[in-house]
């Protein structure tokens, strides 16, 4: 017999992930920010949790809410366990999101930081009580759309998955977590023709934002570099000083030959009247004849004098732009310098980050700008020049070290690349690909000593693939390669929404594990564990929900992959993580 407060629902794991939400306050903050939109049968609030709800559940279009096998918004149960009377209807959803404004849609992102900041503190504190430093890795990934689409606003043609494609970029920063094996710190939409290597810093600041720990600012190299980039504006002011006066000699020259030219025409005039009274004819080597050779030497003169003003002024303008260009790079760098001082005074106990980040992002002007922000790095170099030059130099009795099933490395001295003044642990890896080499170079700076253990070095620098399989994650669990939505305003939302997702289950599924007891014992098996399975598997089965005073029951139907089996979702059945160690001991690096 059916009990009084009891609801059939088709997505059992989404009730448990609305009590948790409900539990860390995440529903209570959603639901304070101000829409400006009129609300009819639902409230606007209750659509932006909705559509949450809706990318946890891994649907892959918007109206899957509504046209999916088991609709969302007819299941009650799950409203409920997100603290809502009903769920809209999909199209109601997007009307929302049309509606939405920018400001209103960063205020919803601050939400999710705001609730994030707490797990991630206790995440970091985990990290740096294993290791002496934490380790994030930095990409950009393709968002593509069609290429005849009208109706996206601000995308571009950009390079995404091997094509030229129209679409969006996302910058993206994950953390190495003990507990999670991975986190995302940060996400940025952009538009789809950004490229990497002009996104470094602006991730990496975006990652420290919302982390709330930065690395110590290396002012003494940043001061060295600005003392070097001084010294070369002077050497700019002196080249174009000296062009200038090379121009004034020029210009006193072209007036001297003027002044000849006049006396030798003169003097023509001269001997030419005299020739005329005396009837005498002109010789080769006459009077007459010498005056008109040196005549025609002074006009030659002039020639290659008035020739030498327009080239003496392209001097004096290229040599001014170059003077400009080195003005502004010093101005450039005592703003750094002055931002990186008051950022040190500010952060008494700095944290040693060591970031990770391809090709894309390895220009010598990104790399110098991360070492000087305080990071060791791990990279590639984005010009494949590099690489060429290492191969010429290291000669053909070169030692190489097996450190991959087809991979190989030579270290190399350290030595700096172009536009990056510090000099780096430089190894060059060979891949034997069939019949055929494949060779590019791996970066580092920092104090670990790379280049004692090549394997160790090309291990650490490929770990970085964690945070590929986040992106494919979000890509295939929570749907990023399809848009729900095509106002400004959702598709920055779906971008934050779904990297949040990625991090929710996370924290939910760990916290439910603490109580082991009430767990069903399938959750553990490894192909329902996984946050794919969760959101494909375990948010799209059956469960009967018995509402209790506090929190409540879920008995899984036998059309379950848990069937026969229930548990107990008690009033607070998770510990809140509390930022025990907010004053990091290590040592500035």
């Amino acid at each position: 017999m059916r009990q009084p407060d009891q609801e059939f629902t088709n997505h059992a794991m989404l009730v448990l992930w609305g009590q948790f939400a409900q539990q860390i306050d995440l529903i209570e903050a959603l639901e304070t920010v101000t829409l400006h939109q009129k609300r009819r049968d639902h409230r606007p609030q209750t659509k932006v949790i909705e559509f949450l709800v809706a990318i946890l559940a891994g649907f892959p279009h918007l109206k899957d809410i509504s046209h999916s096998a088991h609709p969302l918004d007819r299941d009650h149960a799950v409203a409920r366990a997100w603290g809502q009377s009903a769920w809209a209807n999909y199209s109601g959803v997007s009307r929302t999101f049309s509606a939405m404004s920018m400001t209103e849609a960063r205020q919803i992102v601050q939400v999710l930081d705001d609730i994030s900041h707490p797990f991630i503190t206790e995440e970091i504190n985990r990290a740096l009580l294993q290791a002496d430093n934490l380790q994030w890795d930095v990409d950009l990934t393709g968002r593509p759309v069609s290429n005849g689409s009208t109706t996206y606003p601000n995308t571009a043609y950009g390079y995404m998955g091997g094509n030229v494609q129209l679409g969006y970029q996302a910058a993206m920063v994950s953390m190495h977590s003990p507990t999670y094996r991975r986190l995302w710190l940060s996400t940025t939409p952009h538009p789809g023709d950004t490229v990497s290597c002009m996104q470094a810093e602006a991730s990496i600041l975006t990652a420290e934002t919302k982390s709330g720990v930065r690395p110590r600012r290396r002012t003494e190299l940043l001061a060295q570099r600005l003392a070097q980039a001084q010294e070369q504006v002077h050497n700019a002011h002196l080249r174009w000083q000296n062009t200038q006066d090379r121009l004034q000699q020029v210009q006193q020259q072209l007036v001297e030959t003027e002044t000849q030219i006049a006396l030798c025409q003169e003097q023509i005039a001269a001997l030419e009247s005299e020739y005329q009274k005396r009837n005498r004819p002109e010789r080769p080597h006459s009077k007459l004849a010498q005056a008109r050779r040196r005549l025609g030497v002074q006009q030659r003169r002039r020639e290659r004098r008035l020739q030498a003003i327009p080239n003496a002024q392209r001097q004096i303008d290229k040599k001014w732009m170059v003077l400009q260009e080195t003005q502004a790079y010093v101005l450039m760098l005592k703003q750094r310098l002055q931002r990186f001082e008051q950022e040190n005074a500010t952060n008494p106990k700095p944290l040693p980050i060591t970031l990770r980040m391809d090709a894309g992002f390895g220009s010598g002007e990104n790399i110098a700008l991360l070492i000087e922000m305080g990071y060791d790095l791990y990279t590639k170099p984005q010009n494949h020049w590099v690489t060429t030059k290492i191969l010429e130099a290291i000669g053909e009795n070169t030692e190489w070290e097996r450190v991959g099933r087809n991979a190989e490395m030579t270290v190399c001295t350290q030595r700096t690349i172009p536009n990056c003044p510090y000099p780096m642990d430089i190894a060059l890896e060979r891949f034997h690909t069939g019949s055929r080499i494949q060779n590019s170079a791996l970066l580092h700076y920092g104090s670990h000593p790379v280049t004692d253990d090549l394997s160790d070095w090309f291990q650490t620098y490929n770990s970085r693939q964690t945070i590929e399989a986040g992106i494919k994650e979000g890509k295939g669990v929570f749907q990023m390669h399809h848009f729900k939505v095509r106002s400004e305003a959702g598709l920055f939302l779906q971008e934050h929404f779904a990297a949040f997702a990625a991090n929710f289950v996370r924290w939910a599924m760990r916290d439910l594990a603490v109580q082991s007891a009430c767990l069903p014992d399938d959750t553990r098996q490894p192909t329902l564990s996984g946050v794919k399975a969760l959101v494909q598997v375990a948010a799209h089965t059956s469960a009967w929900v018995v509402w209790q005073s506090h929190g409540c029951l879920l008995r899984f139907t036998d059309y379950s992959i848990f069937a026969g089996q229930s548990f107990q979702v008690g009033e607070r059945w998770f510990q809140l993580p509390l930022p025990l160690f907010k004053s990091y001991d290590f040592a500035p690096t």
